[in-house]
């Protein structure tokens, strides 16, 4: 009896050793050996690496510890040709040696896309469009048309470019719009020496418009009389161009014009 209960004694103190000893070696592998193997509470901060060239992209993540992956590529004015534009992780974020760092390059050269139909379109509506295909408005050239801003053409660069024609992004398209002013060009009609409410009605039956009407001398019941006009006799002028006028009293008053003529 004795021997049977020194043997389970035996057994349980042997059982016990074991215990200890498995939990002993749990916790130096939880505690110690696996810490040191994982780097556990060691981080690296990731780098900003916008605006780097991949030229010096390499050398700058190995001296970190750290890799990298080109996953995507992207055109912007902002960046030079092959700069890192985007990354992930973020700058600052908190990793593990030897991460690998995702990053998109700017490309060489922009994309293309197609030049929109702006033709018979009013200039705020063509400039919309344009920023949406992410083009840029240059000059507003006018030529003559009985269209108020309307858009009769396209170029680039001095050129005509058509709908659908492949230019680079970004690229600044000049308008050629229209002034309102008709198409048709004449000669200014004399008025000179006409009185004012005829040359009124030949400027404004003329498809012109009065300007300045500039008085010289004190025409209270007298006759107004045009003696000179701006732009002259013969000039060449668009419907809607304005008629400057000078006027000055003639020599006789009306009641004795009226005298001559009813005796």
């Amino acid at each position: 009896m004795k021997v049977q209960q020194k043997s389970l004694k035996d057994f349980l103190i042997h059982l016990v050793i074991v215990a200890i000893l498995l939990l002993g070696s749990a916790l130096v592998f939880f505690y110690v050996y696996l810490p040191s193997y994982t780097n556990h509470g060691e981080s690296i901060t990731v780098p900003n690496l916008d605006g780097i060239n991949m030229d010096e992209i390499d050398d700058f993540l190995t001296k970190r510890n750290l890799r990298y992956e080109v996953n995507d590529s992207t055109f912007s004015e902002d960046y030079p040709p092959l700069a890192i534009v985007k990354q992930y992780p973020k700058p600052g974020s908190k990793v593990k040696e030897n991460r690998k760092i995702f990053i998109s390059i700017n490309r060489v050269s922009p994309p293309t896309v197609p030049v929109p139909d702006l033709v018979d379109r009013s200039l705020l509506n063509a400039e919309a469009v344009l920023k949406s295909n992410e083009l840029k408005r240059g000059e507003i050239i006018y030529q003559p048309s009985q269209f108020h801003n309307l858009v009769l053409d396209m170029q680039m660069k001095g050129k005509k470019v058509e709908k659908e024609d492949r230019i680079p992004k970004g690229s600044v398209i000049d308008l050629i719009v229209g002034n309102g002013s008709g198409t048709s060009m004449f000669k200014a009609p004399n008025i000179v020496g006409s009185e004012l409410e005829d040359a009124r009605f030949v400027i404004l039956g003329s498809n012109l418009k009065i300007g300045l009407v500039a008085l010289e001398g004190d025409t209270t019941g007298m006759k107004a009389i045009v003696t000179k006009q701006e732009p002259l006799e013969g000039t060449q002028v668009n419907v809607g161009d304005e008629i400057d006028i000078w006027i000055s009293p003639a020599e006789k008053t009306i009641e004795e014009e009226m005298t001559e003529t009813n005796p």
